[in-house]
């Protein structure tokens, strides 16, 4: 009688735990008929926002539109900048994200999906500075100013890359870049995806021809990191899309190398 109402109460726990247990977004997803997506809408060629239209496009956008298409639902981009981004998919503002590097400090709040391209960071500079940088020491000096944007992985970077030079950090919708072409910094560091964009839309600004790109980094989508049905099901359709060409087409379309 004993070892049957313990295994009762056992069942009982076990099913109150199944029950307590959040769906998966997955199932929200399906049920409402719409993937919301986090955007920042200010990596190019990744996420770019055209304000006069409050619309998006770019690599990120095209593959989030092949995922929405897939599942057989709408899409809905949800505005995030990078200093919340994490947050906003932990408190389910948004089912996923789109591209973020992969980082220890991310990770410990936010679950990411396999990686599907990787890059690496470059610093840039205005044209007219050409003989002053000419490789990643010639930053790392009291009085040279290196900009990052709030909330990145570059924001971490700048700080260890350049332990003695001055660091400004902007917060979006500012960008680090602007700070370079108006004088108030005089370089800033990004991914080289961004950096080719950059120099061919600013013609002033130029690449520091470096002996070598720091920090390879993977990138990925930031997904509910207790969510294993919904990251199975992403790293599952990443897995086919690129079995299938999906990713190195889009990549030959931006433009981009990998």
């Amino acid at each position: 009688m004993k070892i049957k109402q313990s295994f009762g109460i056992l069942l009982l726990c076990v099913c109150s735990a199944a029950a307590a247990q959040k769906p998966s977004a997955l199932q929200d997803i399906l049920s409402g008929g719409v993937l919301k997506v986090g955007t920042t809408g200010d990596w190019n060629p990744m996420t770019m926002r055209d304000p006069a239209t409050n619309s998006y496009n770019g690599y990120d956008i095209d593959v989030m539109t092949e995922l929405a298409s897939d599942l057989g639902v709408e899409l809905e981009f949800v505005p995030t900048d990078w200093k919340t981004l994490v947050s906003g998919v932990t408190s389910g503002k948004y089912h996923i994200t789109g591209s973020a590097s992969v980082s220890p400090a991310r990770a410990k709040a936010a679950g990411y999906s396999n990686s599907y391209f990787s890059l690496a960071t470059v610093p840039l500079i205005l044209s007219k500075n050409a003989s002053r940088f000419k490789d990643w020491d010639d930053l790392d000096k009291a009085g040279v100013t290196v900009a990052a944007t709030l909330g990145t992985t570059q924001e971490k970077q700048v700080k260890a890359f350049f332990p003695n030079a001055k660091h400004k950090i902007v917060e979006a919708p500012a960008r680090d870049f602007q700070e370079v072409l108006a004088g108030r910094a005089d370089a800033h560091i990004t991914s080289n995806v961004e950096a080719n964009k950059l120099v061919v839309k600013y013609p002033q600004m130029m690449i520091v021809p470096v002996s070598a790109p720091k920090s390879p980094t993977p990138i990925a989508m930031l997904l509910p990191q207790a969510d294993q049905v919904w990251i199975n099901y992403v790293n599952t359709w990443i897995s086919l899309k690129r079995e299938r060409g999906f990713f190195a087409e889009l990549g030959e379309k931006w433009n981009l190398s990998n």
